[in-house]
């Protein structure tokens, strides 16, 4: 009996992540998704695979933010044709987000190929709209607690992770009677909407998230963050732009705009999400009603649905997309993608950026290499569709609002456990975070830690 693990991605960075888990002599993989960023990371999506894709059995899906998911139709355009396992929810969201990531990979390619802005003189997409098509026929429905068998003698089942609808921890038991634990991306305590992350025990071998191993989050209320942003906008008149994450970040800060308007202390203004990926995924929200949260659930319930058409405009088409552009604050347009490296957020920073009444409003982790970063670390100008543009636009950030786990959060799940797994692998981070969180983690906790590099190979 011989198990092992091959990290072909999130290694040293935030993003791409690809668990390659061999059983004996059986390939299965845990996620498989985009690197995003700059443009070293961007490049690692057009590599050869490092192993034939039609040698991976089947794939354990964690959750559906691109990261995570964003390379399967790559991976099936390539061979693969195994059975890709995921919640109902994740399901429903790779539904929406990967025909959408297609179709934007084409738009882009389409739109610098006209423009002449790509340094290849006939751009392609990574993939297309009807490739990741073919991801969806692969898909099957697992039940959280539910097990669930895998290649070489192991089996699996999921526990819900707090991170975003649908999200995961994948508790993997191996023939032996070992197990590792795939935390994917661990959420947050006490958040609005969905349950809280299940606290775990045991695990032989834990593969944990490190995304902000070295921070702890702003401990402010995000509602009054978001009531202080709105409140300068309503009397300067201006638009307020969120680049938001589609699946889940837009659902959140929609909650707290709802919460502040019922309580009478913001006045009603234009909410217009403009993202075809974020309008579907309020859909999913209202329908996965066992993934709530009891505020959530009452909520809903008593009519005070933070997705009602009376209360927030979803945007349909590119032509009212671009008619944005031209109406006058206050107002809030929610448009992804949320470290603003693609999607619709970009044409409407294009117009406005140079706006010094303009008030950009980032609700998450920025990468190293995007655009987002860029702004929140004061870049006087970017450059945006083949355009050198000026920032007179103010920039804001909502750290509180993450929904990944900070160093105490993360200690605090860690200290559930009741039995010290032999080694905790740490993926998913920039490698200061990594190497904050894992002096933590030895000198609080006394436990074995590895930080793998891209390829490292590991014997369980």
């Amino acid at each position: 009996m011989a198990q092992s693990i091959t990290f072909l991605g999130a290694a040293q960075t935030v993003t791409g992540s690809k668990h390659l888990l061999e059983l004996n002599g059986h390939k299965v993989m845990v996620d498989c998704g985009l690197f995003q960023g700059g443009k070293e990371l961007k490049q690692r999506n057009w590599q050869p695979f490092p192993i034939p894709p039609s040698e991976i059995e089947c794939i354990v899906l964690t959750h559906a933010h691109n990261d995570h998911i964003g390379y399967l139709p790559r991976l099936v355009k390539s061979g693969f044709r195994g059975p890709i396992y995921a919640t109902s929810a994740t399901i429903g969201l790779c539904k929406i987000s990967l025909p959408d990531s297609g179709r934007l990979q084409e738009e882009d390619a389409r739109y610098h190929g006209k423009h002449g802005t790509s340094e290849h003189a006939d751009p392609q997409p990574l993939y297309t709209e009807a490739d990741a098509y073919e991801v969806l026929k692969l898909l099957k429905p697992v039940h959280y607690w539910e097990w669930t068998k895998l290649p070489g003698g192991a089996q699996f089942r999921y526990m819900p992770a707090g991170h975003i609808l649908g999200s995961a921890f994948a508790e993997i038991y191996f023939e032996n009677g070992e197990r590792i634990l795939m935390s994917g991306d661990l959420g947050r305590f006490n958040t609005p909407l969905i349950k809280d992350p299940t606290m775990v025990e045991f695990a032989e071998y834990l593969v944990l998230e490190s995304t902000y191993g070295d921070r702890l989050h702003d401990k402010s209320d995000p509602k009054e963050q978001i009531l202080k942003v709105l409140q300068r906008a309503v009397a300067d008149r201006s638009c307020v732009l969120i680049p938001s994450f589609a699946i889940g970040r837009t659902q959140e800060v929609l909650w707290y705009l709802r919460e502040l308007f019922d309580e009478g202390r913001l006045p009603r203004i234009p909410i217009y999400v403009d993202s075809p990926m974020a309008n579907a995924t309020i859909l999913l929200y209202v329908q996965e009603t066992d993934e709530m949260d009891a505020e959530m659930k009452v909520d809903l319930r008593e009519g005070r649905s933070p997705f009602a058409p009376d209360f927030v405009h979803t945007v349909r088409d590119k032509g009212m997309s671009k008619q944005l552009n031209n109406m006058h604050g206050p107002m809030v347009v929610i448009a992804g993608s949320g470290m603003v490296n693609g999607g619709r957020i970009v044409h409407h920073l294009v117009h406005r950026i140079e706006d010094p009444s303009t008030i950009v409003l980032f609700t998450g982790y920025q990468a190293a290499g995007t655009t987002g970063r860029q702004l929140i670390d004061g870049a006087d100008h970017i450059r945006l569709l083949g355009q050198e543009l000026n920032v007179r636009a103010q920039i804001e950030r909502l750290d509180s609002l993450s929904a990944h786990a900070d160093y105490a959060e993360i200690l605090t799940w860690l200290r559930g456990f009741k039995q010290a797994p032999k080694t905790t692998f740490l993926v998913h981070g920039e490698p200061p975070a990594q190497e904050a969180l894992k002096s933590l983690i030895v000198s609080e906790l006394g436990w074995k830690v590895e930080i793998p590099a891209q390829g490292d190979h590991f014997d369980l």
